[in-house]
């Protein structure tokens, strides 16, 4: 296992500061990394949701400490072999940098890395040459004619409903095309003796 110093200063991935973390840019950033990545479980992906929810209850830190126990419960973990083997194998495929404490009452430390995250307002890349900006957030001008093309639709939506509630209403007054409507004989004055 490699040394906390070599990962601080190796690390191509930063270590943020809580201001630097945009819960969503990350939590997209990550998922986008989970989905390229065919070596992790379901297990995988708790215990890095689990330990995120930790690291965010600390402020996004650079580094916190975690008890076991814990972790396996955001994680919904039940064995302590498997979270441990998550996390070691989460610490070496570079998700984050673990370091156990081996002692109860102190607690492991955990490094959570930014993935591709800033602190900036999300932008329209589109209205710029290189797609970044530091100006207002853009709404494409395209978006007021969808919402006008919807409030359209949905009056048609509304008609057509009212269409199909008065056919459905016409079709129930419709006399009917069999002659003798209780071929099961099932009205009140049925003769139980006569066979169907």
């Amino acid at each position: 296992m490699r040394s906390w110093k070599y990962w601080s200063r190796t690390r191509s991935i930063t270590a943020s500061k809580m201001e630097d973390i945009n819960y969503i840019k990350h939590l997209n950033g990550v998922f986008a990394q989970f989905a390229k990545d065919n070596r992790l479980n379901p297990t995988h992906i708790s215990l890095y949701i689990g330990l995120f929810q930790l690291w965010n209850q600390n402020y996004f830190v650079a580094e916190f400490y975690i008890s076991r126990e814990e972790a396996m419960a955001y994680a919904k973990i039940g064995s302590k072999s498997t979270y441990h083997r998550c996390i070691r194998e989460l610490s070496h495929w570079n998700y984050i940098l673990y370091s156990p404490s081996h002692n109860p009452y102190k607690g492991s430390r955990i490094k959570m890395f930014d993935f591709g995250t800033s602190t900036g307002q999300a932008l329209d890349q589109y209205r710029t040459k290189f797609g970044t900006s530091s100006g207002q957030a853009l709404v494409p001008i395209n978006k007021l004619i969808q919402t006008t093309k919807n409030i359209t639709n949905g009056k048609k939506r509304k008609k057509m409903k009212k269409k199909v509630f008065e056919i459905e209403e016409n079709n129930a007054k419709r006399t009917p095309t069999v002659p003798y409507l209780d071929n099961l004989r099932t009205s009140k004055d049925k003769d139980y003796n006569e066979p169907l």
